[in-house]
């Protein structure tokens, strides 16, 4: 694999980010060499993006099944302690994001950094076993008589940040460090935008935790955005005083800074958020793509009032505040503001623009956003700016296997209202993978596709067993054409890819495993953060 520098948002330099982030006008000569975009379309004649790795193939086996040369280590799994406070790694990892220790000097340290883990959902069932209680035994609704297991699972949840050093050749999480914290459940936090203290929140001006944390984004500014999927997670728990209109939100958190307040940002709209892609307009504006993973739901882009500043971190921590959220419509190849102020039919139907976007899905629906098959992750190709979308199913379509969309904004411009589109990859069959969900990019413009499925020997997916992990090559003779990576323990998605600056090291969370990893003294299998090395990583 090639040893440049990502030019997405882990650059050396402020000017690499903008770049990476600016589309077409951005590019650099070196870039525009690689011929990825010809009038909207891959040439198929740029550099050959090869795959770097014997593809492995489908396996049943209950373990991270690599290519040959290729080795992992765990770095964190549910339950390990963190810091002298005695908080605890949490369960269920989902989005990684790795933050050179000097991130803030506009550094690209590959070997020592923060890391940001996602923590989607709780395992009651397993916590049970725990604690010595009786799954068949127990209702949720009673879940406020079981205070040590309502606490575990507000725990699991949230996200970690820590402090990991590559030492000796292996990745290690730096124990006690000032850094290792926890954002959980429980944890106070600040909503900004125009629903903060609104009725559509119940006046909420900050709310208590956050969950359902599945996948998110980088900032350019060196924080996370961590996506809240599922809003009704607190009710299937049985949480009680549980108000589902603080949740389905947009958080962000400083990774260097824990005494920074956690933010909610209602200016994104509340839905089943999965990622937060961010890009530059042409003109400077932060954009922030979003998709909505639930069938027949719509695709998202929120635009920012202000413009980025590149040297000064403090003047940008308001962008996300305020601006404009935008739903696609894919028929007319728009995109469609969620205004109150200036679309009578949101001013028909909702009282102001707080209840607009904590309802936006009914929002997006009644100005006429395109429902799509389950829109999870999407990203925005490092080189030619494209923004790809993968679509995972929808059984209720018949559509078991999803597909990659590919978006072009006309000129590169992520501010534009237009958009042309194409299907990239198809699921099934014919290109071997299915059920795409996160996407990541390398600095080649290959793309980094995982998948969510759950295969049992008789049903659909059974041809396909453990879920994988795919590099999918942009342009070149290997256009469009997913090469097996990763193979996934028994009953786990493999989550969060994310190199680190030099691409010797791929992270990776290990969700869900039925036994692979278990616990100590327990049957069950802990999810985990590993280090990939080896290969053509070296």
């Amino acid at each position: 694999m090639d040893r440049r520098h990502f030019l997405t948002y882990v650059g050396s330099s402020t000017a690499a980010l903008v770049a990476a982030s600016s589309g077409i006008a951005a590019l650099t000569e070196n870039t525009m060499a690689a011929n990825h975009l010809m009038n909207g379309k891959p040439s198929g004649k740029g550099k050959p993006l090869t795959v770097s790795f014997k593809p492995i193939q489908r396996t049943w086996e209950n373990d991270l099944v690599l290519p040959k040369g290729y080795h992992y280590n765990i770095i964190a799994s549910y339950g390990d302690v963190i810091n002298s406070k005695g908080e605890k790694f949490g369960d269920s990892v989902d989005l990684t994001v790795y933050f050179p220790i000097d991130s803030l000097k506009g550094g690209n340290n590959s070997e020592e950094g923060l890391i940001w883990v996602n923590h989607e959902f709780p395992e009651p069932a397993n916590y049970m076993k725990l604690l010595g209680l009786d799954p068949a035994n127990f209702k949720k609704e009673n879940l406020a008589n079981y205070p040590h297991l309502l606490k575990m699972e507000k725990e699991a949840v949230g996200g970690s940040v820590i402090h990991v050093k590559k030492e000796k050749g292996e990745w290690k999480l730096v124990q006690d460090d000032t850094y290792n914290r926890r954002v959980d459940g429980t944890t106070p936090i600040e909503l900004t935008g125009p629903a903060r203290g609104s009725k559509a929140v119940n006046g909420a001006v900050k709310v208590e935790g956050t969950l359902g944390n599945c996948s998110g984004g980088r900032t350019l500014w060196n924080t996370v955005l961590s996506c809240e999927e599922n809003t009704e997670y607190g009710h299937d728990y049985g949480w009680p005083n549980f108000n589902d209109t603080h949740y389905g939100w947009v958080v962000e958190v400083d990774p260097f800074d824990p005494k920074r307040p956690v933010r909610k940002h209602t200016a994104l709209g509340r839905f089943a958020h999965e990622n937060a892609a961010m890009g530059l307009t042409n003109d400077g504006r932060v954009v922030v793509y979003m998709g909505d993973d639930k069938g027949d739901e719509c695709f998202y882009k929120f635009i920012s009032e202000k413009k980025f500043n590149p040297v000064n971190r403090e003047a940008n921590f308001d962008l996300l505040e305020k601006g404009t959220l935008y739903v696609a419509d894919l028929s007319k190849q728009k995109w469609i503001a969620l205004d109150h102020e200036s679309n009578p039919t949101l001013k028909a139907q909702f009282a102001d623009q707080a209840e607009v976007l904590t309802n936006a899905r009914a929002a997006a629906r009644a100005v006429g956003g395109t429902k799509l098959d389950r829109p999870e992750d999407v990203e925005i190709h490092p080189l030619d700016g494209s923004v790809f979308l993968s679509l995972t199913n929808n059984s209720g379509h018949g559509n078991f296997h999803g597909q990659i969309i590919r978006f072009v904004p006309p000129d590169g411009d992520h501010g534009s209202d237009s958009f042309t589109f194409e299907v990239f990859v198809a699921g099934g069959q014919k290109s071997g993978i299915t059920c795409p969900d996160n996407l990541h990019f390398d600095s080649k413009g290959n793309l980094w596709v995982v998948e969510d499925f759950s295969a049992t020997e008789d049903n659909v997916y059974a041809d396909y067993k453990n879920c994988g992990v795919f590099l999918v090559p942009t342009d070149g003779k290997n256009y469009g054409k997913p090469q097996q990576f990763a193979s996934g323990p028994k009953g786990s998605e493999c989550t969060g890819p994310w190199l680190t600056p030099d691409e010797r090291t791929l992270f990776l969370d290990i969700q869900h495993p039925e036994t692979w990893n278990p616990y100590p003294g327990q049957s069950f299998g802990r999810s985990a953060l590993v280090a990939i090395q080896g290969g053509k990583f070296k």
